[in-house]
């Protein structure tokens, strides 16, 4: 066991050496080096929303659990909010990050609103899904003709990988909406998006029901639920991690397994934080009233 300090607080290291992604050959002490690396760039994204993670005592080949609660063994100056009896911690700081690091939780899942506004999620989020044997080709597909859509319309969106299989497709809306609204939203596009491309895409909740379609997930930004966060590592094999892309990038094809621990700081340093005219999102939020006026029309 060893000790480091970060921002004047010293953390315990516990098995520094133990292989957390194997095939990578990343140790623990490797995984706590790239999150400290990256944590200016995550930090702002976790601020002050309510932190789900899941953690991986044996490495990403091993059992695992999701925590919500904060662990009665943390350490005091850990920022922590307590919602609906659930005591979740407060992804705020480097050694808060640092800690959770040691605590091997090596997925950061957050909740869509900060917690200061508990009824309004600060953007929309489409989370497209492929169903199994769907190739990612398809899944760009669908994003690039969401965003040509949402460009005709006159909306700004941003775009990221899941990390995994899928991509999240984001619309800054500033807190502007309460969840009901958002919610409303939402279905709206999942639905016009599963009508004009019926082939395609669903709504079909039930997976064995999807054939092979990708699902239009509208149902997941709601109180309490989470989304993995930005520049949050994945337990893949490969060290994923979900990383924002712009759309041309998008456009000229990629996979998520480009985006991974072992190169996500070089590319942040050359092309900075995709994501962060989100952190401003009052200001690059969008005006949907006309589109909320639209939809309520529809139901008189």
């Amino acid at each position: 066991m060893e000790a480091i300090t970060v921002d004047g607080y010293s953390i315990r290291v516990t098995n520094p050496t133990k292989l957390l992604w194997p095939e990578l050959n990343i140790r623990k002490i490797d995984y706590l080096t790239k999150l400290m690396e990256i944590a200016p760039y995550i930090l702002p994204h976790t601020k002050d929303r309510l932190l789900t993670s899941i953690r991986y005592p044996d490495g990403v080949n091993g059992k695992n659990f999701y925590q919500k609660n904060i662990p009665n063994y943390a350490p005091s100056w850990i920022e922590r909010k307590n919602w609906r009896g659930v005591n979740y911690i407060l992804l705020n700081s480097r050694a808060t990050l640092a800690w959770l690091a040691n605590q091997a939780a090596i997925e950061l899942h957050t909740s869509f609103n900060l917690y200061q506004s508990e009824n309004c999620p600060s953007s929309l989020v489409f989370d497209l899904d492929p169903s199994q044997g769907q190739e990612f080709e398809q899944v760009i597909e669908v994003a690039m003709m969401i965003y040509q859509t949402l460009l005709s319309l006159n909306i700004s969106s941003y775009v990221k990988t899941s990390g995994a299989t899928g991509l999240q497709i984001y619309i800054p809306i500033g807190e502007q909406y309460d969840y009901d609204t958002a919610r409303e939203l939402n279905l709206f596009f999942a639905e016009y998006f599963s009508m004009k491309h019926p082939i395609t895409i669903t709504i079909e909740r039930s997976v064995s029901k999807r054939g092979q379609k990708l699902y239009f997930d509208y149902l997941q930004m709601w109180h309490g639920k989470t989304i993995t966060s930005v520049y949050s590592p994945r337990a893949t094999a490969t060290a994923t991690v979900s990383t924002p892309i712009s759309w041309q990038e998008l456009e000229k094809g990629l996979k998520p397994t480009d985006f991974h621990l072992l190169n996500i700081g070089e590319r942040l340093k050359k092309n900075g934080d995709l994501f962060a005219p989100l952190l401003d999102d009052k200001k690059t939020a969008e005006n949907l009233d006309p589109i909320i006026s639209f939809i309520r029309k529809g139901k008189h």
